[in-house]
């Protein structure tokens, strides 16, 4: 018996809009916080915030502003901050991983913090 797989078309990813980093919260030693660098240079995509997305997010106590595509870094995580190029910083509330897509990425769904955090 012959077996066909069906492949699924592999989206090929650019990453035109912009550049951001990615940054951990460490403690100062006056008992603040401040950034230190964990990626720096990412280039990214922005991505349309779904209505979905928006809205679950609101459930949470939370407001979805952006929504990135990055090359994907398995340490990133929701506990990291993204700067952004204009020095806009938001908290990384979702990470995902889409399938397909090559070179492979995760959306970050993000939310503008409410004070900016000092960067090391």
């Amino acid at each position: 018996m012959l077996m066909l797989e069906i492949k699924r078309p592999t989206k090929i990813q650019t990453f035109n809009d912009g550049v951001l980093s990615v940054h951990e919260i460490t403690r100062t030693d006056d008992g603040g916080e401040s950034l230190t660098v964990k990626h720096a240079l990412l280039r990214y995509e922005e991505r349309t915030v779904g209505i979905s997305r928006y809205y679950s997010a609101r459930q949470e106590n939370a407001e979805i502003t952006m929504l990135l595509r990055v090359m994907r870094r398995d340490d990133i995580s929701t506990q990291d901050i993204v700067v952004l190029h204009d020095g806009r910083q938001y908290t990384i509330r979702q990470v995902q991983y889409p399938r397909g897509i090559e070179p492979p990425c995760c959306d970050l769904s993000l939310e503008r913090v409410t004070h900016n955090y000092d960067v090391k």
